[in-house]
């Protein structure tokens, strides 16, 4: 319930933030990424907070697989926080276009295609996932901060606008709104997601080992 209920207030941050940006910006694409940003980073911290111990508030599968890979949950539980993840991103989304008026069901037509989008999302998950186990090893009460403060600078020296999720890939294709992705973008942005996310688990194996 945790992982569900977080992932779907994180997507609606994340779809309506970039919404409201979008109408209050004026046309101005820098000024609506900004409010989405702030909006992003600002509720990841307040729900890594709420979460955080109850379920470890993933949110991700990306961050799942790695919890199951450094074996601190079992794959069937890591299965269950799939599930609920991308079913709370999914209602997540649909609570934001409910908000903003705008048609429940919708899929995304902005492309995000080549291989410099997909070298982004492999970073950027890289870079969060470092950032978790990091902070877990040295200031695990600064973890919900750090997580934060990371997505809100990736919004940014990304080419992506670091997704760094596949559960948000996945719901952000169903919104044709400002954060959207078109669904054949999509398969490409998980890989890289997945790959970031097994690669910066040997390396903080190897940066952060006792």
């Amino acid at each position: 319930m945790a992982e569900a209920l977080g992932t779907a207030l994180l997507l609606a941050v994340v779809v309506g933030s970039g919404i409201m940006g979008e109408t209050l910006a004026g046309g101005n694409v820098a000024i609506a990424l900004l409010g989405n940003t702030l909006a992003t980073g600002a509720a990841l911290v307040v729900l890594i907070t709420i979460f955080g111990s109850l379920s470890g508030a993933h949110f991700n599968p990306a961050v799942t697989l790695v919890s199951a890979l450094r074996r601190e949950i079992g794959w069937g539980l890591a299965a269950a926080y799939l599930a609920a993840q991308v079913a709370g991103a999914i209602a997540g989304v649909y609570a934001a276009h409910v908000m903003f008026a705008e048609p429940i069901l919708q899929v995304s037509t902005k492309l995000r295609d080549g291989p410099a989008q997909a070298f982004s999302e492999a970073l950027a998950t890289f870079g969060l996932v470092l950032t978790i186990l990091g902070t877990i090893r040295f200031r695990p009460d600064f973890t919900s901060v750090a997580v934060g403060l990371y997505i809100t600078a990736a919004y940014w020296f990304t080419a992506s606008t670091s997704f760094a999720n596949p559960a948000v890939t996945v719901a952000r294709s169903l919104s044709d709104t400002f954060a959207g992705i078109d669904p054949t973008s999509a398969p490409a942005f998980i890989a890289a997601q997945l790959a970031g996310a097994v690669a910066a688990t040997f390396t903080a194996r190897a940066l952060f080992a006792d």
